[in-house]
């Protein structure tokens, strides 16, 4: 088991700041001039599929350096109302081969852990 730890400060003014311990990273979370928690919740949320594909296209020998995915949250009062993923991927990638980075990356941990009362979309794109 992985286990991560942090420490989350609170600073005032609806402002936090995140540390890593371990590795010495911060970041600031706020209310519009940093990244908000529901945006961290996205971003983590695309790096972690982005991370499961990358697992994937090693083990397969491809490349998908340069990818990249739109990420927008709809937003509740008080809750996140949906995530949608569009993700454009590098064209050179076979019809097997784009199936598999698409399974890797439904099995990214966080989007198994998101509650299913939110909904995800998930799109790719592949430039031809």
């Amino acid at each position: 088991m992985y286990v991560s730890k942090l420490q989350v400060t609170y600073d005032g003014g609806q402002h936090c700041t995140a540390l890593q311990e371990t590795k010495g990273k911060t970041v600031t979370i706020g209310r519009g001039e940093e990244f908000s928690p529901w945006e961290l919740v996205g971003a983590g949320l695309a790096g972690c599929m982005f991370w499961s594909m990358d697992t994937s296209a090693r083990l397969n020998k491809l490349n998908i350096s340069g990818a990249r995915v739109e990420v927008v949250i709809s937003m509740l009062p008080m809750r996140i109302q949906g995530i949608d993923l569009t993700f454009t991927m590098p064209g050179n990638l076979s019809a097997p081969d784009r199936a598999n980075l698409e399974r890797a990356a439904e099995m990214c941990p966080i989007k198994r852990s998101i509650h299913t009362d939110i909904p995800i979309s998930v799109r790719f794109n592949y430039p031809e």
